[in-house]
Parts: C-alpha cells; sequence; structure tokens
C-alpha cells in the first residue's frame, strides 16, 4: 500500500485502488447451482458503486447501520462495503439467529436498511417488521419465491442497483466524494458477542482497526496476492469479516 492511500486508508478506498490497479484481475467466485461464478475487481468496484448509489437514492445517510443476513455471497460483502463508502457502519448478524436474537441486535444498533439472502431471511425480518421502527428498507439477494411479497419497503438487490446508476447520472461525483470524506478514525463494522452472558455486546472498528489487523493477519499467514481464501465463517463472526473482506481488499 503506498501514497496517500496508505495514509488515508478507508475500505472503500482500498477497492478503489485495486479496482484502478487490479482491474480484470479476479477479485471473488461463488460456486451457483454448481458452477463456478466469477467477478474482476473492476465488477465488483462496479457493483458497490452502483448499490451505494442506490442506497444514496433510497436516504442512507453517513452514520447510519447496514445488516447483512445469510450465508457468504457475494452480494452480501459489497453491500456493506457499498454502505461505508457513503459514511455508514456495517452490522453483520448470524444467518441461522432466531427471531429474538435478531430483534434485540438490530434495534439496539438502530439499523436502517438490512439485506437478505434469500426468502428464509426476508421472512425473518417480516415477523419482526413491527418491532424494528428504526429499519426503512430491506433488499433481497436471491428472488426466487419472492414474486408474491408486497411490501413498499422491500425490493430486490438488483432494482437498487438500477437505482444507483440512474442516481448516478443525476448526480456525477457523488460516490467519490463520499469516499473522499471518509477516514480511518470512522467506525466501519459492529459485530455483536453471542451474549452468552447477557445481551450481545456490540463492539465498533474503525477502517483503521480493521486494515492494521488484516495486515498483521496477513503476515502471521504469509499470505499472498496469489492465494485464494475459502469463505466458509459466518458473517456475524468477525473471523470472516477480516478473512473474507478486509484482507482480500488488501
Amino acid at each position: 500500500m503506498e501514497g496517500d492511500v496508505a495514509d488515508r486508508a478507508t475500505l472503500p478506498r482500498l477497492l478503489q485502488r485495486n479496482a484502478r490497479d487490479l482491474g480484470d484481475r479476479p477479485a471473488i467466485r461463488e460456486k451457483d447451482r454448481g458452477i463456478w461464478q466469477s467477478w474482476t475487481w473492476r465488477e465488483y468496484h462496479d457493483h458497490v458503486r452502483d448499490f451505494a448509489l442506490g442506497l444514496a437514492a433510497l436516504g442512507f445517510q453517513p452514520g447510519e447501520k447496514l445488516s447483512v443476513i445469510g450465508d457468504n455471497r457475494p452480494r452480501l460483502y459489497w453491500a456493506q462495503v457499498a454502505a461505508q463508502a457513503l459514511g455508514g457502519i456495517s452490522a453483520p448478524v448470524y444467518q441461522d439467529s432466531i427471531a429474538k436474537e435478531l430483534q434485540y441486535v438490530w434495534s439496539h444498533a438502530e439499523v436502517a436498511v438490512i439485506v437478505a439472502e434469500d426468502q428464509e431471511q426476508v421472512d425473518k425480518v417480516v415477523s419482526l417488521k413491527d418491532q424494528l421502527p428504526a429499519v426503512r428498507h430491506v433488499i433481497y439477494d436471491d428472488p426466487r419465491g419472492m414474486a408474491q411479497y408486497r411490501y413498499d419497503w422491500l425490493r430486490s438487490f438488483a432494482e437498487v442497483e438500477e437505482l444507483g446508476r440512474k442516481f448516478g447520472r443525476e448526480h456525477p461525483g457523488y460516490l467519490e466524494a463520499a469516499i473522499d470524506r471518509g477516514r480511518p478514525d470512522d467506525v466501519a463494522m459492529i459485530w455483536y458477542t453471542s451474549g452468552t452472558t447477557g445481551h450481545p455486546k456490540g463492539a465498533m472498528l474503525t477502517h483503521g482497526n480493521l486494515i492494521e489487523t488484516a495486515r498483521m493477519l496477513t503476515k502471521v499467514e504469509d499470505l499472498r496476492p496469489e492465494d485464494d481464501w475459502l469463505s466458509y465463517l459466518p458473517m456475524g463472526w468477525a473471523g470472516d469479516g477480516f478473512y473474507s473482506l478486509v484482507m482480500g481488499l488488501l
């Protein structure tokens, strides 16, 4: 990491750098129905850009929280960086959490946007929505089984990206300015403890915390740019955030 990016490093800035310097190199892969799908760093960046601008079109503000729930899917990682690009904070949760646990964490964190993997996870939100006054928007990744759902606060990931493309045409430079305002000491993520000794507690980590810890982990694990990492840890656990998200951006 060199120059200004190193001095003012945030996760969205690292993504900008990788899109510029690594462009067409593979950034992330997913096996979907037995077939490997791959996205380059430029495609990763473009999805984050469009989704971030879509969030902006929906009124997402700096300091607000976005939560993801589901298995390890590319769009759930992109959503987190998109929120951070706008000055927001990611608060991932465990995909197997029961409704009572989710209600506490989402209420305590005052989550404004939830990105859910699929119908199963959306159903959890639907059952809790009346108890989550801060949640304004719920966005789903997998459209299977969602055709009959009719809520004005529910939309697909693809719809939000389309909103973002329109918003970007109408507000050129909006996202770049938002990313430029970001600082290493801004809170980037909140991870909640398991709550075995009481209510779960939220641990707030800044961009600087995340990046420095990921650098040390990279050295300890002796990881190199050509190495691949298999994302299998729960997204609600800090270990996944460091290994699957932050270390991948370094």
